[in-house]
């Protein structure tokens, strides 16, 4: 499977977004933020990083990228697009999920491993049990997702809530980390889940030192679809 990996200026995690689609077994393909060509990929990820300096709003000006609406018309014919962090941001600020994000609550940048609960209804998600619950990096300045009430009402009563702070630092609206879109192929996680694949450079667990892995079968998981 081809898995598109995209780099807008000021993208950060591409390279280790790259390294966990290899380690899913999949193929990284590396897209360019001004091209129109997806390359024939068969999903396509937008990583964590400060895209264009997070000036405006945090993906406000990558969001009018020209291959965002390339990933837009995929994503309407059922293509799995995945972002993280920074590329979360940019899929609200394409209008591909709902809502927006602001400064954490404290105003501090958030850089610890942290606990969150997984929902499995998602393309991305679908190999974790059900409400599993799995440290993960979290590395943000503006994590806290917010939306109208009735969008957050919505978003609940749909189930389209895929990732949940246990203990969320952040301030976000009902401590979402990470929603999908109603077909469930397209999702965005606040944690970086990139930087929990690997075994000797994961997060802290409570049995190793640096041994988290929880975060691979985001990326397994489309495979399986």
């Amino acid at each position: 499977m081809k898995v598109g990996v995209v780099t807008f200026p000021g993208t950060l995690d591409a390279q280790s977004t790259e390294r966990a689609v290899e380690l899913a077994g999949n193929e990284p393909v590396a897209l360019w933020h001004g091209d129109a060509d997806l390359k024939g990929v068969d999903a396509v990820i937008l990583p964590g990083g400060a895209s264009h300096g997070n000036y405006v709003r945090p993906g406000a000006l990558a969001a009018l990228s020209p291959i965002m609406e390339a990933i837009a018309k995929a994503a309407v014919q059922g293509m799995p697009v995945l972002g993280i962090g920074n590329g979360f941001q940019i899929l609200c600020e394409a209008n591909l999920l709902p809502g927006a994000f602001v400064s954490n609550q404290d105003g501090a940048y958030i850089s610890r491993a942290m606990q969150f609960k997984v929902s499995n209804d998602s393309v991305w998600t679908r190999e974790y049990e059900d409400d599993e619950v799995v440290t993960l990096p979290l590395r943000t300045a503006n994590g806290l997702f917010v939306a109208a009430p009735e969008v957050i009402d919505e978003l609940e009563e749909s189930g389209r809530v895929v990732l949940r702070f246990e203990d969320d630092p952040t301030g976000s609206a009902n401590a979402i980390a990470g929603i999908r879109n109603e077909a469930g192929n397209v999702v965005g996680l606040t944690a970086s889940v990139d930087h929990a694949v690997e075994a000797g450079f994961g997060p802290a667990t409570a049995d190793t030192l640096r041994g988290g892995t929880d975060g691979l079968k985001v990326f397994t998981s489309v495979r399986a679809q």
